[in-house]
């Protein structure tokens, strides 16, 4: 077959996605600190952009708020105080991206540009007459408050202390290093210990005498292996470890079903005896390790609040803290545009400017977004706010997104990661989409959360010597009105992590 060249024209349908357009749809979904630690990047980077240090105005912030009246019906979408730079005078693939912006997001008025200059210098925080010196000093120079600072100790200092006290020997020393460098957060041994003696070229033997050593450092039931081994070394501590407690310690699993009459039988003793072993067993820690250098767990921000409005409906507005607030410095564009001669300059000045513009945009929209499927969402689960988790409507994606008239990946990607703080309290924007289950009658739906709700509620009002079945529980919810399925009100059980009604009849029994 002979080879040559020849032209054809071809006429084809595709969608591109420009990198701005990536961009923006990956702030949607961006949570608010993903948000500020993404800003902050762009700041580092874009010589155009600065942060907006003013205190915002209170009636700028009321601008946020979105009021709902008791008929439901909300006012006008409300312009959420950002300011976005002029960018009349940029270049021409701008009005392109207003566009392809456009085409994403719902078939909103674009923002109306402003634009501000920020020369003003620095405020004088009152230590420059200190001095310019040693930072740990203040003779002529800024305090190092840094060198000040206090941590708490972490596990492996803690255990590092203990044992060069408590072993002398070089080689011993070296070993228990390197097992502590081996303990989880929990405070257990993670290390295999023949391949310890066969890294160090020694004995298995001289591995175990050095961790049998260690095991009785502080805080007690630390280096463990497993959670058996964790208490006994806690139970050899307090010389409570007798042949009876051993055999209960060994059948761990026999008491996590909480199989009674097997754990009287190889433990050899009677009920109250057991009974009484058991409540020991539950005042040992199993995760002796977490009390050292513990992660601070941060509270959850919520990026909207509802709030009862006078009139009896809802008041719903942005949370402004987690709104990062970026401006252009067009002073500064200018005279920096005008300034340089170089082609190569001049198109990276322009990147930055058309970057900047981009994401001042991309902020504005995100933030109007995300206040129109709270609104909505909050006028869909109006019952949910006023009367409780019974009241939670059915609720899926599809129902918001055709109300706004927006994509349903927009409203997904919208409250992926966000939180909304209510009068009942934070919950997940995810939390309000639930499926639903039918009505005996046909008539109505009911939420899957708020069945969840009602096995909950039955089971924890059940009576020690009645203890509810999954097959009574979905013969007094068929009462009630819900349909459900016996395998479904298993699997919401299991969820919840409630146990079978043999392991709460056991449970009860034992408290009783």
């Amino acid at each position: 077959m002979a080879l040559k060249a020849r032209l054809e024209l071809r006429q084809g349908q595709s969608l591109v996605m420009t990198p701005q357009l990536q961009q923006a749809i990956k702030l949607l979904q961006m949570s608010n600190i993903e948000l500020t630690e993404f800003v902050d990047s762009e700041l580092e980077s874009n010589p155009l952009l600065e942060r907006e240090e003013a205190a915002p105005d209170t009636a700028a912030a009321e601008e946020g708020v979105d009021a709902y009246s008791s008929d439901g019906e909300a006012d006008n979408a409300p312009d959420v105080g950002l300011e976005l730079a002029n960018v009349a005078d940029g270049a021409k693939s701008l009005e392109q991206l207003d566009t392809e912006y456009d085409n994403v997001y719902s078939d909103e008025s674009k923002a109306e540009a402003q634009v501000r200059t920020t020369e003003a210098p620095m405020p004088d925080s009152g230590w420059a007459s200190v001095g310019n010196g040693k930072a740990s000093s203040f003779e002529g120079g800024a305090f190092d408050f840094e060198s000040t600072l206090t941590r708490e100790q972490t596990l492996s200092e803690h255990l590092t202390e203990q044992l060069n006290l408590s072993i002398q020997d070089p080689a011993s020393r070296l070993i228990g290093v390197h097992l502590i460098g081996m303990v989880n957060e929990a405070g257990y041994l993670t290390a295999d210990l023949d391949q310890v003696a066969e890294q160090f070229g020694t004995s298995e033997a001289e591995v175990h005498a050095v961790l049998r050593q260690m095991q009785m450092f502080d805080p007690p039931g630390i280096l463990a292996r497993d959670l058996a081994e964790c208490l006994a070394l806690q139970l050899i501590q307090l010389d409570r470890l007798d042949p009876a407690m051993q055999a209960l310690v060994v059948n761990l699993e026999l008491l996590a079903k909480h199989d009674y009459p097997a754990l009287k039988r190889v433990c050899s003793v009677d009920e109250e005896d057991l009974f009484d072993m058991m409540a020991e067993i539950r005042q040992l820690n199993p995760k002796p390790g977490n009390a050292f250098g513990a992660i601070v767990v941060q509270p959850v921000v919520p990026d909207v609040f509802v709030r009862v409005a006078n009139d009896g409906g809802w008041l719903v507005e942005l949370n402004t803290e987690t709104l990062p607030k970026v401006l252009i410095n067009n002073a500064y564009y200018a005279t920096v545009h005008g300034g340089v001669t170089k082609q190569e300059d001049k198109t990276y000045i322009s990147e930055c400017f058309s970057n900047a513009s981009w994401l001042v945009k991309s902020l504005d929209q995100r933030a109007r977004t995300i206040l129109k499927v709270s609104r909505e969402i909050v006028r869909q689960q109006d019952a949910f706010f006023a009367y409780g988790i019974q009241h939670l409507k059915p609720l899926n994606l599809k129902t918001i997104a055709d109300e706004i008239e927006m994509h349903e990946s927009t409203v997904s990607r919208v409250t992926a990661n966000k939180y909304m703080a209510t009068p009942r309290g934070i919950f997940e924007m995810k939390y309000f989409f639930t499926s639903a289950i039918n009505s005996s009658d046909g008539d109505e739906v009911y939420a899957s959360e708020s069945v969840r709700h009602r096995i909950k509620e039955l089971i924890d009002g059940e009576d020690a010597a009645k203890v509810l079945s999954d097959d009574k529980i979905v013969d007094v919810l068929r009462q009630s009105g819900i349909d459900i399925a016996r395998r479904t009100v298993a699997k919401y059980r299991e969820a919840m992590r409630i146990p079978s009604s043999v392991q709460r009849r056991r449970e009860k029994r034992a408290r009783a």
